[in-house]
């Protein structure tokens, strides 16, 4: 017992209440992701997803294990694809394109929902622990959204932007390369493991929330900030 005792006296509950922290506004993060390229597939006729239960806000129909763990670590990460069948769309590959874009620009909307409310707190509320720790989730899901949609906007199989790059390209090519979209994968893992992408989307995350929060009035030194609350509890007390 006392064993016990030692640990949870030594035991950094800050730093493990961040880590919760990140780890919810990741999980949000993938979840409306997902939900809404499924909810635009499902909306321009293709009820695929709806059929596989992916028309849902439980994030556990979503994590793709890898790719949440990257999201931590390297701030940039994936979800598990939503199923989508090109066949039930009136335009195949003018909807898929749309159906992809949905991801990004949900997690856009959703950082900008987050620094909007990020600045109601800021000004308005007196910064106690409890104003603190909104202020790290609503960090983390800024971050870690504007992180997830410009990564997936790369014109890389299988993102996003690949499948919005791809209907322009000729039926015979767009189909040939859905063909080898498994061994991109692998290979876009083993790039962003090795840190391939971090330089250039450190950067334009950094221009993309400096955009929002100009936009919404709130200082992005404060999104850095509050985004560690073991580091902001122990600079304040």
């Amino acid at each position: 017992m006392t064993d016990v005792s030692d640990f949870l006296e030594r035991m950094d509950w800050w730093g493990f209440l961040g880590l919760l922290v990140s780890a919810a506004a990741a999980l949000l993060c993938i979840t409306f992701h997902e939900l809404s390229h499924g909810f635009v597939a499902f909306r321009l006729g293709d009820p695929t997803a709806k059929n596989a239960g992916r028309l849902t806000l439980n994030p556990i129909r979503h994590i793709d294990p890898l790719g949440l763990v990257m999201m931590l670590v390297a701030k940039v990460g994936w979800a598990k694809p939503v199923p989508v069948d090109m066949r039930w769309f009136k335009h195949p590959k003018r909807d898929m394109a749309v159906t992809a874009l949905a991801g990004p620009v949900s997690n856009f909307l959703l950082a900008l929902a987050a620094l909007g409310l990020s600045s109601v707190i800021y000004h308005v509320s007196d910064l106690g622990n409890a104003a603190l720790v909104c202020l790290c989730f609503l960090s983390n899901v800024a971050v870690l959204s504007m992180g997830l949609g410009i990564f997936n906007l790369i014109p890389i199989s299988p993102l996003d932007g690949s499948k919005v790059l791809f209907a322009f390209l000729p039926d015979r090519i767009y189909l040939a390369i859905l063909r080898y979209e498994k061994y991109v994968m692998i290979l876009v893992v083993i790039l962003t493991m090795a840190g391939v992408f971090q330089g250039p989307l450190s950067r334009l995350i950094l221009w993309g929330l400096q955009g929002l929060c100009d936009l919404v009035g709130y200082p992005i030194q404060a999104v850095f900030l509050t985004q560690d609350i073991s580091s902001l509890i122990r600079l304040l007390h």
